[in-house]
């Protein structure tokens, strides 16, 4: 008997592609997965995987100990309501839908108790991912355990001990991703200037930012520490750091954070209406 549990997938996006992928990777069975998607191209994409794809989501659901919902926010409360009176009291449903409130997917699922919500961010998309995750009480430890080894095949996973600080995960990791991208391409730019071409700019802004993160990954210090033991005095990473420091780059970061955070919470509030 495999020990592994049936995993159905209400949705078979980017992200629930990542996550069928990642597991497969770690060795969960694709015979135990199993797809939901009205769309045949999406389904074709995952077919491939040997997995099972249903057109039927209320089909998905029937041999499941574990759902996925994977469908987009402003989609999500159709699709949940529609599998209320299908979706058993001890099956674990896991929602990757952003800005979707615990309490909002209680009453559209009729009631369900045990739920699990999950912020991933895109790079989970390259297995380099960073989830947020956060459970009720009726959600027990196994069940938390079970939900934290779903989303750990595509990369890194933390819970957070109140739901509001999942707005502050997107805030940070979920949004994150947007922010470093801007700052690649502002570096990019600048190198440009300078004289440097367009794809040695690209080539030497891409292997910084990534050298850079793997550096602060493999060591125990803070990134202060990181940044000053390469901060020289009176060299050219000093006079660098002062002029970004002279344009308020902490504070743009500060109010940047804020406002998604803010921006995050006006949303949840607005599906919790839908």
């Amino acid at each position: 008997m495999n020990d592994k549990p049936l995993i159905a997938f209400i949705g078979g996006g980017n992200m629930a592609r990542a996550l069928v992928g990642g597991l497969i990777r770690n060795d969960h069975p694709a015979e135990r997965l199993c797809v939901a998607d009205p769309h045949a191209e999406a389904r074709a994409q995952l077919e491939g995987l040997g997995v099972c794809t249903l057109a039927d989501n209320l089909k998905a659901l029937e041999q499941a100990q574990v759902v996925v919902l994977a469908v987009k926010p402003q989609a999500l409360g159709p699709v949940a309501r529609e599998l209320a009176p299908a979706l058993r009291p001890e099956q674990l449903v896991i929602s990757i839908a952003a800005g979707v409130r615990v309490a909002t997917l209680r009453r559209w699922l009729g009631g369900h108790a045990r739920i699990v919500r999950a912020m991933p961010n895109t790079p989970s998309l390259v297995q380099a991912g960073a989830t947020g995750l956060f459970a009720p009480d009726e959600v027990s430890a196994a069940e938390r355990a079970l939900a934290e080894s779903i989303l750990r095949a595509v990369g890194t996973t933390v819970w957070v001990a109140e739901e509001r600080l999942i707005d502050a995960v997107t805030a940070l990791s979920g949004s994150g991703p947007a922010y470093v991208f801007l700052v690649m391409e502002a570096m990019q730019a600048a190198g440009e200037k300078l004289g440097l071409d367009a794809a040695t700019a690209r080539l030497l802004t891409l292997e910084t930012v990534l050298g850079a993160a793997r550096l602060a990954l493999e060591s125990q210090d803070d990134p202060a520490v990181l940044r000053a033991r390469v901060t020289s005095p009176g060299g050219t990473t000093e006079r660098g750091i002062a002029a970004l420091e002279a344009e308020g780059l902490r504070q743009g970061f500060a109010d940047a954070l804020k406002a998604a955070f803010e921006r995050a919470d006006e949303l949840g509030t607005l599906l919790d209406q839908a």
